[in-house]
């Protein structure tokens, strides 16, 4: 009896010790430890003060992400090891590394913080409800976890302020908030929807944009960060407000379609004009 508990326990035990399925295995994905981006910092601002400014701009921007040059913040859809898209950073950034959102609300200054719960209705998403029919026509309420898609993101808006800084006299610009907006269909007219869903702001999360990178199509040993693409500009878009005495309305409130952006071009225009007006050639 004795000798047939004690085999009894080391079968036991050595069915603990082998591995299982779940267990994950760690191992090196790749042919080196990745330490460059996991310490990276953001790239440093030039020193400003206020009277240094002599003119300023706010405007605020879309980045389609259909379209091919910013694939970056589109991809990957569903997270890939440390990759993850631009939305998903940003709400991975909330639950994991105290990032604060904002609600997106119209007039845009960064004010209501939103919880977890918030953002995963602003997707549709989290613990929800479902009536089910049982054999003998019972109904019965089941609760279930709806996965936040992140492939329902089609654009991201960017609030900026372009600036002439007249001690190293150069036209820069500050990216002050991210807002990715959510395309859906209305369950019960079937339109197009486009929700605001939050506000980051850009300065508090520039630390998490720099320690995590963006796929580069040329070369897998070189790739940049968030950071790094915000920081250069490696992004196609276009104007759809200004700061104007109107309460700031976008431009879709009075031009609509192909004027909308002339109106934009319109915008950049004058922009640029600025600056090249304060030289003589």
């Amino acid at each position: 009896m004795k000798k047939l508990v004690l085999f009894s326990f080391t079968f036991a035990l050595l069915f603990s010790l082998l591995p299982t399925n779940e267990a994950k295995a760690q191992v090196l994905d790749g042919i080196y430890e990745k330490e460059h981006v996991p310490s990276r910092r953001p790239v440093p601002y030039s020193q400003l003060r206020e009277a240094d400014v002599m003119w300023k701009k706010r405007v605020w921007r879309c980045i389609d992400l259909r379209q091919k040059m910013n694939f970056h913040f589109y991809y990957p859809i569903n997270r890939i090891n440390e990759r993850m898209n631009l939305t998903n950073l940003l709400v991975y950034g909330q639950t994991h590394e105290g990032v604060v959102l904002y609600d997106a609300d119209e007039n845009d200054r960064f004010t209501t913080i939103l919880t977890t719960s918030e953002i995963e209705g602003k997707f549709d998403a989290g613990t929800q409800e479902r009536k089910i029919v049982q054999d003998d026509g019972t109904e019965i309420v089941k609760e279930f976890y709806q996965p936040i898609n992140y492939a329902e993101v089609k654009q991201i808006w960017l609030k900026e302020e372009w600036f002439f800084d007249r001690q190293r006299s150069k036209m820069e610009v500050r990216i002050l908030g991210i807002m990715p907006i959510r395309f859906t269909e209305d369950p019960n007219t079937g339109e197009l929807q486009k929700i605001r869903l939050f506000w980051a702001y850009y300065p508090a999360v520039r630390p998490i944009l720099a320690n995590h990178e963006v796929f580069n199509r040329f070369n897998d040993a070189k790739r940049r960060t968030y950071d790094d693409i915000f920081f250069k500009r490696f992004f196609d878009s276009y104007i759809v407000k200004e700061s104007n005495v109107y309460e700031d309305r976008r431009i879709a409130e009075y031009r609509d379609g192909r004027m909308a952006l002339w109106e934009a071009q319109k915008i950049k225009k004058e922009m640029f004009n600025y600056e090249q007006d304060l030289w003589s050639y």
